[in-house]
């Protein structure tokens, strides 16, 4: 997962962009990287570490211009060498600077049509550089002198017909404008904005309306599955809809996880959705187990905690924070490699043994992907002297690998996998383990009559890709490049990997 920005205004957008990427921090952890536009000059600088590391006062100074885009990243293909850091550039035509949020389940066909038949080169394993020159290759086979904001429109239309998969894109063209636009499914999430200055109207896009709020942009709508928005030098925007049968089916787990709770995606506050989840699974626990002895309801931080307090509110049951979570330390879901994530999650969190002691103590945390850090913090309650421990996941078992730009990709990796509740209660090491229904998520998120979602893409616990060209073959291949051992191994042979995808 994550993150993108792009700004257009009439002063300096260095700052304004490195706040953005502090706002949009959570959604990656791993590099980070902003690209300005000074008259026809672009500046860039991009590296591995969050963004308070990357970006210092002098390379700050060297951003200089009042257009530019910014990029998160954890990697969910390829490695973590800051040669995958974004955003990448492609200096034929024009000059384009592009920043991606995704994945795209066609990348090693691409790669081969790009080089047999488009003449290009792809440096990296990253399927952002991909996606940027198919883009530049479809807006250079116009043959255009000078681009209309109709040929960029154009273009993006090609890439649609071209590239399959999840995709939230910013992009600059040098001398002509800042473009955004989202996959025909609308899986990733890309909002845009505007603000008033005394030169005109600025622009902001970004992955979550939260960045904009952080900025004083006021929130526009969200763009549109398969819409471009182009702002030109003007200062005008110019939108379109590029896809031909644009489907909108938004990733589900963006509302349980990923997103913060002070966004609206999609027309959904996320806050709301998590409350509603919180309150479908209570009333799951009183359908299966009325007179249950629960004391306590405790939230692992950061996500459950709005579905947790209530959870706690409808089954009339004492809520409390009963870990201490150390701010410094990155989120375990998204940090590369298992031994990471096993290594940092008592780092991460402390118990409050008097919030434990002799109670019967119901955990909640927003979903159970690979299990271990469920395993850690049941263990972690127990070592609290809790009498029993009970566990609630928000979301339903995730049994299946996600292909559009969640790390989560290979099968055996996900704890729930071909395991019934009852085993994976027992490896995490629950005395009970409740999990929320599908259908009662997908109505938490929806609220009907208060959205225009009418379908989600919920691939991860029921295993129906929404792009419909997901294969048995293609996920097998998937895991070979994305299991954290296949990520050790691009550590330590970064080019025998590479090999690997062109070869798929």
């Amino acid at each position: 997962m994550c993150g993108i920005v792009g700004i257009f205004a009439y002063s300096p957008v260095n700052q304004s962009l490195y706040d953005a990427l502090m706002v949009l921090q959570h959604r990656g952890q791993d590099a980070a990287g902003i690209v300005t536009m000074e008259g026809r000059q672009l500046h860039l600088r991009k590296d591995n570490g969050l963004a308070r590391d990357v970006f210092r006062t002098r390379h700050m100074i060297d951003l200089k211009g009042n257009i530019g885009i910014g990029h998160v990243r954890y990697p969910t293909a390829g490695n973590s060498s800051s040669a995958e850091a974004q955003p990448f550039y492609v200096n034929s035509p024009y000059g384009i600077t592009l920043a991606h949020n995704g994945n795209l389940t066609n990348a090693a066909e691409l790669t081969l049509d790009l080089y047999r038949e488009d003449l290009r080169h792809i440096n990296t394993s990253s399927d952002s550089e991909i996606l940027l020159n198919v883009f530049a290759h479809e807006l250079q086979v116009l043959g255009r002198l000078r681009v209309t904001p109709q040929d960029v429109f154009q273009a993006v239309a090609a890439v649609h017909r071209r590239c399959r998969g999840g995709y939230a894109t910013v992009a600059m063209i040098t001398g002509y404008g800042m473009l955004g636009f989202r996959d025909p499914h609308g899986i990733r999430p890309l909002v845009f904005g505007l603000r008033e200055s005394t030169e005109g109207t600025e622009y902001m896009i970004a992955s979550e309306s939260v960045a904009l709020d952080a900025l004083d942009f006021q929130l526009v709508r969200d763009v549109k599955p398969g819409e471009a928005v182009f702002i030109d030098m003007a200062g005008k925007l110019h939108t379109y809809q590029c896809a031909a049968n644009p489907v909108h089916t938004p990733c589900v787990f963006e509302f349980v996880y990923f997103a913060r709770p002070d966004s609206i995606m999609d027309n959904i506050f996320v806050h709301k959705a998590r409350s509603r989840m919180g309150a479908k699974l209570a009333k799951k626990i009183l359908r299966e187990w009325p007179d249950h002895d629960i004391d306590v309801v405790i939230p692992i931080p950061e996500t459950s905690r709005t579905a947790a307090l209530e959870l706690a509110n409808h089954l009339q049951v004492k809520y409390t924070e009963g870990f201490i979570k150390n701010r410094y330390i990155g989120r375990t879901f998204i940090m590369p490699g298992q031994q990471a994530r096993k290594k940092s999650v008592r780092q991460k969190l402390n118990a409050i043994e008097s919030e434990f002691k002799g109670k019967n103590v119901l955990l909640v945390d927003d979903s159970i992907v690979r299990g271990t850090t469920s395993q850690q913090i049941v263990q972690m309650a127990r070592d609290a002297r809790a009498n029993k421990v009970y566990f609630a996941s928000a979301a339903p078992p995730v049994r299946y690998p996600n292909v559009y730009g969640i790390d989560m990709p290979a099968a055996d990796e996900l704890v729930a996998h071909g395991r019934s509740e009852e085993q994976v209660r027992d490896i995490i090491g629950a005395d009970w383990l409740v999990y929320q229904d599908l259908d009662d998520l997908i109505k938490a998120v929806q609220k009907l009559g208060k959205s225009e979602v009418e379908q989600f893409d919920t691939s991860v616990f029921d295993g129906n890709y929404v792009t419909g060209d997901v294969s048995n073959q293609y996920l097998e291949q998937l895991q070979l490049l994305r299991s954290d051992s296949a990520k050790q191994t691009w550590d330590e042979s970064s080019d025998s990997l590479l090999e690997l995808h062109l070869n798929l």
